[in-house]
């Protein structure tokens, strides 16, 4: 192992990052599914970001997808919040943690693994914000891995 994969805890594979962003994108598309809530999602898709702890930060990247529902009651988060804790598990994540975060205001929070694919959710429900309106903030992102050249690069 090299002190980047020491550091990391694993050995980062050689993949295409177009291939991670599907991955990432249709996890997200799930999670969106299992919390049973229509609301509005904020715009933005995954994105590739190269890690930067390394002494190449070229060397190493990952894809993260961070997004928010919002715009109904707290209720209604609050139940999809529930839901998404239930059916983590039997649609292929290991829910790490399910209770309150280290934040002032003791947010729920849900960090789990997709058990196939390695990536990581952190899911917030933050009833009381100052930006507005109640909502559950998501962030999905991928282990760090070997970016393979695609075609026509």
């Amino acid at each position: 192992m090299n002190d980047a994969s020491v550091r990391l805890g694993y050995q980062p594979r050689l993949l295409s990052a177009r291939d991670v962003k599907v991955q990432v994108s249709e996890l997200s598309s799930a999670v969106l599914d299992m919390v049973q809530v229509k609301g509005r999602v904020s715009e933005g898709g995954p994105m590739e970001l190269p890690w930067d702890q390394g002494e190449d930060p070229d060397a190493f990247h990952n894809v993260t997808h961070l997004w928010s529902l919002r715009g109904v009651d707290e209720s209604a988060l609050e139940g999809g919040m529930a839901a998404l804790a239930q059916r983590l598990p039997e649609n292929g994540w290991h829910v790490v943690r399910n209770g309150p975060d280290s934040s002032r205001n003791r947010n729920q929070e849900i960090l789990a693994t997709h058990l196939a694919t390695h990536i990581q959710l952190e899911a917030t429900f933050e009833p009381n914000t100052d930006l507005g309106d109640p909502r559950i903030s998501f962030s999905l992102y991928s282990r760090f891995f070997v970016s393979a050249k695609e075609p026509g690069q």
